[in-house]
Formats: structure tokens, C-alpha cells, sequence
């Protein structure tokens, strides 16, 4: 049977961030995943974060994956023929936190008070769920929690790295309305001439007045090649878009290049698709004329923790990147494999939007001697969560061990305290002097590293060219690439 580990994190104090890491273990390939997969309804592999499935393929339906329909009739199939029951889906879930859940007193009760709690009680499927959320919650482990097929879908999306819709960001502005932020480059967003600050005052013919940016980006996301209908307003005019949806990249690096001269920058926002290594390695081997790096993790919730290793790898010559811990206190290294190829002089930002995947590769850089943190504490996700399909398309995510740094920290509710602290409060949001790309007072304002506004990138920046000045011989950024 399969295992898959995750976690969550929480709403940083300006942006909400999203909750979806996982990890898969490097000894099993893409194909063994799917055989397994499709073997078993439960799918795990080592994840250290929040919210996103592996790549098990037309395995899970929803609104916006591939192959929705076959795999809707499937699950109609098998509730229709009974395979499928109210008990059995509570059956199943109380049987995973009995066999994985990393607290084997759970939480200080007799766990087989719940097995027979709802006999003869579950109805529907919505009963079920409804019993088993009220299950998990005496736990008091909120990363162990249960998924609606939406949500369950919606992680899925996560990991493959792409989703299907029009290509858009979207916020809110201070009057509280839906507006464009920016439309994404080469998406029907953009080729239908959106444009930052336009108003999206309907969706379909239905108000966005109410709405939140989550309920928005529901209705603008659909099916690919279905057609979605907005209503924009720009300059006071009503203007009608009729776009059709299409497969939309999700980018995990969001910006790479040079600044002030010689300093590579890399902003990492994820570690969550699957291309996430990819997109770090074209980067590193853009800025192959760099002298110094700076990888910035700041807002970046997590992701996969094969990424996390993977990624690190690309620095370090040696040493422990990552450690778990299980139920039974077994202790499994992830060790470094020596080969970098990049050996730059390097400065990591991190804020306590950093968590999970971010947090372990902060640490392994920083325990390993190969990097200086700069920035402000993280927020302490050292849990391991395990992401179970259940037999009607909905999922459980289970606590099932902990993580350790290099140097044996469990940085769990504690996070990690950078080298370098630069403080930011809420007046230095305003100011635009928090991360670059947020801007309070204009979100549809594009913003770039070089204003020199941002105080923990001006402190890295400073940083980094000391750490130049005092280097000695010749280093590279993208050798064996």
C-alpha cells in the first residue's frame, strides 16, 4: 500500500496562502505511482505540506481535471451498486488514523469509541462526511482533516501544475470589487485584451458583487474549451469578454533575473508542481553570468518534498537535507547525492509565510553551511501528512509523522529563525516596503525587485556582496546543466 505525506499552513498575516505539499518517494517512478494509484483508493508518498494530490492520471474526478466524465460514471457505478456506503467511507477512515496517525494516543482517548458511533445512522454520503469531519476533530490536529471530491480535485490541480481557465489574476480592490491584476501572458486572458484594473462586474450574467476572489476564480474556472462570459468595466463602459478556457500553466519560479549587476534573484513561490525543479534549474541556468545568488521563499507555503530535496540538491556538495520521523520514532535521513550545479555565494529570504517544503530546504541550506538566512521567523510546519482517495472522490489528509533539520530540529510551531532578522509590521505593508510584488494600496500595480523598497531584499542584497568580496576562487551557477 501507498503512502503520500503532506501538510497545511496558515493565512500569513497580508496574503492568504494556500495549504498542499507533498512529496513522493524518489524510488518509485511517475508509472509505479499510477499502478499504485489505481490499486488502491489510498495514495501516499513523503510530503511535508498542504493540499495537492499526486499524479495518479483520470483516476480522480472533478469539475476541471481530464477525464471527468469516466470517472464520474465510475463512481455512480459503484454507489449504485453498493460498493460504496456511508459506513464503508466512515469504516475506512477510522481504520487510516487506527493504522497511521501519528499520535498513538490520539489525542489521550480509545480511538475504537468512534468505530461504531454512527451505526445505522448514515443515510447518505453527505452523513458520512459530515460524522467523519466530527471524528477527526477530536484529534485536535487540524492538518488531519477531510476533503470534499472539490477540494480533493482542487489539489490535484496543484501538482500537475496547470488548470483550466482563462489566465488571469484576479484580487480585490479597497471598494471591494472583483478586478484584473494582471492577465497571464499568452492565455486567452490576454489574447482577449484583459487588462489590470478592469472590473469583472459579472460572471456568466451572474454579479460579482459579494463575491471573494475564492468564488470568483470558481466561476472563471471550467472545463477546457467551455466558454466563460465577463463583463467588464474599464473607464466607467461595460464591456462583454466571451473567452474560451483553456490549460493554463501554473508557475512555481514567478520571476528570475539579474539585479544590481551581478546578484542573481530567483522568487520561488511554490514548491507544489511537479515542474517546480524544472523551472529552478532553467532559472539557475539563465543567470549562468551571476556572481551571487539570492533565492527568495518568502509567501511560499510549500509543496512537494521531492522538490524540496531535489532543489537543494542543486546546492549543496554534502550533508543531510531532510529527516522524518515516524509513529514509531524511526528516524529515515534524505541524504544529499554531491552533485550541485550551483555553487554561488548565497543569501535565502524567508518570512512566516514560509512553511513546510520552503522551511526544509531553508534549513538545509542553512544547516549545511551553504546558505545565510535573511528575513523574518517562518511559520513552523513540521508535520507529515499522508493524502488518502477515498472510494466516493473525496480524501482525508493524515498526520502520520514529523520532520527534522539537518541539525535534528523539529522546527514544528516553532519555525526557523533566520541569521539575519529584518522586522516588518503592518505600516511597512502600506508603505510597499514588505515583499516587492505586494502592493496594498494598488494590487494591480506592477511592481520589480529593483525599486529598492523592499527592506529584507535590500538587508539580502547587502548581504550577498560582502559574502562576494570575501569569496575566493571561481564559482559557478549552472555547472552540468
Amino acid at each position: 500500500m501507498g503512502k503520500m505525506l503532506m501538510g497545511d499552513l496558515r493565512l500569513p498575516p497580508i496574503c492568504k496562502c494556500l495549504s498542499g505539499f507533498f512529496l513522493k518517494q524518489k524510488k518509485l517512478s511517475k508509472t509505479a505511482w499510477l499502478i499504485l494509484g489505481l490499486s488502491v483508493p489510498i495514495v501516499v508518498s513523503l510530503a511535508l505540506g498542504g493540499a495537492s494530490l499526486l499524479n495518479i492520471g483520470q483516476l480522480v474526478a472533478g469539475s476541471h481535471s481530464a477525464g471527468r466524465s469516466s470517472s464520474a460514471r465510475e463512481l455512480v457505478q459503484k454507489v449504485f451498486k453498493g460498493e460504496t456506503t456511508p459506513d464503508s467511507i466512515y469504516d475506512r477512515v477510522w481504520r487510516l488514523i487506527k493504522q497511521d496517525y501519528y499520535d498513538t494516543t490520539y489525542n489521550g482517548q480509545n480511538w475504537s469509541r468512534w468505530q461504531n458511533r454512527y451505526g445505522g445512522k448514515l443515510n447518505t454520503l453527505d452523513d458520512s462526511h459530515k460524522a467523519i469531519e466530527t471524528m477527526l476533530a477530536s484529534l485536535g490536529d487540524r492538518y488531519t482533516r477531510f476533503l470534499d471530491r472539490e477540494a480533493f480535485d482542487e489539489e490535484k490541480t496543484q501538482i500537475d501544475a496547470h488548470f483550466y481557465g482563462i489566465g488571469v489574476q484576479i484580487g480585490l480592490d479597497r471598494s471591494q470589487r472583483i478586478i484584473v491584476i494582471a492577465p497571464i501572458e499568452g492565455t486567452p486572458a490576454a489574447r482577449a485584451g484583459l487588462m489590470p484594473n478592469d472590473e469583472i462586474a459579472e460572471i456568466n450574467g451572474k454579479s460579482t458583487k459579494g463575491m471573494s476572489v475564492d468564488e470568483a476564480a470558481k466561476h472563471i474556472k471550467g472545463p477546457l474549451n467551455s466558454k466563460v462570459t465577463l463583463t467588464l468595466v474599464r473607464a466607467n463602459k461595460h464591456l462583454k469578454a466571451a473567452i474560451i478556457r483553456a490549460q493554463i500553466p501554473v508557475k512555481a519560479v514567478q520571476t528570475a533575473k539579474m539585479i544590481d549587476g551581478n546578484i542573481g534573484y530567483i522568487r520561488l513561490s511554490s514548491f507544489i508542481s511537479e515542474q517546480a525543479t524544472a523551472e529552478v534549474r532553467d532559472a539557475l541556468a539563465k543567470l549562468s553570468k551571476a556572481r551571487g545568488l539570492i533565492l527568495d521563499l518568502r509567501h511560499n507555503p510549500g509543496g512537494l518534498l521531492t522538490n524540496a530535496i531535489d532543489i537543494s540538491n542543486m546546492f549543496l556538495h554534502s550533508g543531510n537535507i531532510v529527516s522524518t520521523v515516524d509513529r514509531d520514532g524511526y528516524k529515515t535521513p534524505a541524504m544529499c547525492d554531491g552533485r550541485p550545479i550551483c555553487d554561488l555565494p548565497m543569501v535565502v529570504l524567508i518570512d512566516d509565510g514560509s512553511a513546510s517544503a520552503a522551511e526544509i530546504t531553508s534549513g538545509a541550506l542553512r544547516d549545511n553551511g551553504r546558505a545565510t538566512l535573511v528575513g523574518q521567523k517562518s511559520f513552523g510546519k513540521g508535520l507529515v501528512q499522508g493524502i488518502n482517495r477515498l472510494d466516493d472522490g473525496s480524501g482525508v489528509n493524515v498526520t502520520i509523522a514529523r520532520y527534522l533539520t539537518p541539525n535534528d530540529t523539529d522546527i514544528h510551531k516553532k519555525g526557523i529563525v533566520p541569521d539575519i532578522q529584518v522586522a516588518l509590521k503592518e505600516k511597512d505593508y502600506l508603505a510597499g516596503r514588505g515583499p516587492w510584488w505586494l502592493d496594498l494600496q494598488d494590487p494591480a500595480k506592477a511592481h520589480s525587485p529593483e525599486e529598492k523598497k523592499d527592506v529584507q531584499l535590500n538587508k539580502a542584497l547587502e548581504i550577498i556582496k560582502t559574502k562576494i568580496g570575501q569569496s575566493k576562487g571561481d564559482h559557478s551557477v549552472a555547472r552540468g546543466i
